[in-house]
């Protein structure tokens, strides 16, 4: 039986050739459809999870003005300008100091906070009045034929085998995919951190207007928000931390310690809405093409989220993906696709370097001593006096040109 909010899936004896089949509904997925089927080109998006899980699962909430350029031009931010925070600045901070990057003023532009939840929702909530078919549950999921002209994926739903043919399949499910598997072996670069994110999501006020970065002498924090009533903060703690390790009383006190030589007023404390502790790693797989097949965000790379570039990297992918898909789709003309691995890790390993450059400046390391740490305070005596600094900070903050 099909399910109320999907739409059914093209079996094996309907031969229809279907121009791009996605594998995966997170952000970058559901962009890259809406981006084709705005200019007419039929796609299916194929998921392993239900919606419900897609739609609640707890992730980024800083937009670069590039992402939400993507949902302007869509016509999917309806939602998003009325409840998107507006954020001109952000800071960085050590001990007792504060070192606001002025967003507005030196680069014109701006970040948006407003969860990737809420943007995943506002996309598959237009899917099917642009035309835009998922398939949800679908199960054993696996790529064929990817070097040929016609390649395929097929996959189960309720017991039922469904396979479809296309001519492009773009794989936009994770690091754990089958995608990146299909792609086989290729350049890979890693960096794991020897540390983690413990967070918290909570129903109270933020302790600041905008985010603040605080290197302090228990390590890392971040306070952030979701909206002028709910916060998300971070701490940095051992990779030996389990949660049962943090009851939420030792997870405020610690906010409280960190953030109170810093903040406009006391962190409000409030039930958790959620409770997670998460590594940290860099990781660029080169290979972003092979044949038919093509990965755009987690697939691909993975950036610390210090510098917030997640969500906003999966975007500028599918942007450039998009446009060479299009372009092959529409006129024939292949440039675009054979260029696009290219095009698309330049701007990959910037953002790569910038998360990494915020990371190293703004967590102490383990294995680090006071040399290093001076080396920090330096760096950041640097940004605080220099323009130039975080001018550049600036406009890697808010998104690099496209």
């Amino acid at each position: 039986m099909r399910r109320p909010s999907e739409s059914p899936a093209r079996v094996d004896n309907d031969r229809r050739l279907t121009p791009v089949v996605i594998i995966g509904s997170g952000p970058a997925g559901l962009l890259l459809g809406h981006l084709l089927r705005a200019q007419g080109i039929e796609c299916l998006i194929i998921e392993r999870q239900t919606r419900d899980y897609v739609q609640n699962r707890i992730r980024a909430g800083v937009l670069e003005t590039t992402t939400t350029d993507l949902l302007h031009r869509l016509g999917l931010d309806a939602r998003l300008n009325a409840e998107g925070m507006v954020e001109h600045g952000f800071n960085l901070a050590t001990d007792d100091r504060m070192i606001r990057i002025d967003l507005a003023a030196l680069t014109g532009r701006n970040v948006t906070v407003y969860g990737q939840t809420e943007v995943t929702r506002d996309l598959i909530a237009a899917a099917p009045e642009r035309g835009l078919e998922i398939v949800f549950e679908a199960r054993n999921v696996a790529i064929h034929d990817i070097d040929g002209d016609t390649p395929s994926v097929s996959w189960t739903q309720d017991g039922v085998s469904h396979h479809v043919h296309c001519a492009f399949v773009a794989g936009c499910d994770g690091f754990h995919g089958p995608a990146r598997a299909a792609i086989g072996e290729g350049p890979t670069f890693e960096r794991a951190y020897p540390f983690g994110w413990l967070g918290i999501l909570a129903d109270v006020p933020p302790c600041h207007p905008e985010l603040i970065y605080a290197n302090t002498q228990d390590g890392f924090a971040l306070a952030s928000m979701r909206s002028p009533v709910r916060s998300r903060y971070y701490i940095q703690v051992p990779l030996t931390d389990r949660l049962e390790d943090w009851p939420e009383a030792r997870v405020w006190d610690e906010l409280d310690r960190r953030f109170a030589p810093l903040a406009d007023h006391a962190v409000t404390r409030g039930p958790a809405l959620q409770l997670s502790i998460a590594p940290l790693r860099s990781y660029v797989f080169e290979t972003m093409r092979r044949g038919r097949l093509f990965l755009a965000g987690d697939a691909a790379h993975i950036v610390p989220p210090t510098g917030a570039k997640g969500l906003n990297l999966a975007a500028s992918d599918v942007s450039y993906l998009a446009d060479a898909l299009i372009a092959a789709i529409s006129r024939g003309d292949t440039v675009g696709i054979d260029g696009y691995q290219a095009r698309a890790l330049t701007r990959i390993w910037k953002a790569e370097r910038f998360s990494w450059y915020l990371t190293k400046l703004m967590h102490r390391f383990p294995e680090d001593g006071a040399f290093e740490h001076r080396m920090q305070v330096a760096e950041l005596d640097y940004v605080a006096e220099s323009g130039a600094m975080q001018t550049a900070i600036a406009e890697n903050y808010v998104g690099l040109p496209l």
